[in-house]
């Protein structure tokens, strides 16, 4: 898979996107780096650590979180992803579930669109991302909990909005699938989610696990978000066990270490 000038070569290792939220109300690090200065700061810090994406966000999707207007959530990212562009080499992602965003987004230089949606919220955002071509990261979500077979539902709406992608023209290619921790799912629910992530590899495309400092860390450790990153290290583990091509973190260089680590031992001996 090529994002933006960059090839992905999946099926040996677990690329990582970094978490760049330019947001004052983000549920793990909301206002520390929303002026421009210290985003591109903070993405210099990351791509020193080795990450392989920066995902740019410009409204917090936390519980109880306020709905910006397209033009707030634009000015917000706009500027951060075109300096992001003059000054790395690194592809760019940006989170939005909102067709307008994207379409300004993606003039700004993003090459990934990183939807918490499905393209289940906005009509309009597939068929931006079809005729862009670009890269787009599909995630699992539904307005409500109330499945009558969990992971065989999760299967189920992730292949829908396959097909929403698909008839508007967004190639193979270019998805990528989330099961969505943290979204629509119980506390419990997530804990299965993340003990089944292989379930995913039937719908046979690259997959990303987001459950950095997510709600079922703090829940399982009893730890405030800024206190979850080993929690957090041990679902990249089992990412790197499940054959997931991407995980998306806040802390890089210790995820990072972490999945090096398990790949040497999942790969050791030759048993690809």
């Amino acid at each position: 898979m090529k994002i933006g000038s960059r090839e992905f070569d999946f099926g040996r290792h677990t690329y990582i996107m970094g978490i760049l939220n330019v947001t004052p109300d983000s549920f793990s690090d909301g206002g520390r780096f929303n002026s421009l200065d210290k985003a591109l700061f903070h993405a210099q810090e990351m791509i020193k650590e080795g990450v392989d994406i920066i995902d740019v966000g410009g409204e917090s999707t936390r519980p109880g979180y306020t709905l910006l207007s397209d033009d707030e959530e634009i000015s917000r990212i706009v500027p951060v992803i075109e300096n992001l562009k003059k000054e790395f080499d690194v592809p760019i992602s940006l989170d939005t579930y909102k067709g307008n965003v994207a379409k300004e987004g993606i003039k700004a230089g993003a090459d990934l669109i990183n939807d918490i949606w499905g393209l289940k919220y906005d009509d309009i955002l597939a068929k931006v991302i079809a005729e862009n071509n670009v890269t787009c990261c599909l995630m699992h979500n539904r307005k409500d909990t109330n499945y009558k077979d969990f992971l065989t539902d999760v299967v189920k709406d992730l292949q829908e909005t396959i097909d929403i992608a698909q008839n508007v023209g967004i190639k193979e290619d270019k998805i990528i699938l989330d099961p969505g921790i943290g979204f629509a799912k119980t506390y419990e629910q997530n804990l299965i989610m993340l003990k089944n992530l292989s379930s995913l590899h039937k719908l046979n495309f690259p997959l990303l696990l987001g459950a950095s400092r997510k709600s079922v860390v703090g829940l399982t450790l009893d730890l405030p978000a800024d206190e979850r990153v080993e929690g957090t290290i041990t679902t990249s583990i089992m990412a790197v066990l499940a054959d997931y091509d991407f995980v998306r973190v806040h802390d890089i260089k210790e995820n990072l270490r972490a999945i090096k680590m398990a790949e040497a031992i999942k790969y050791a001996g030759g048993n690809f």
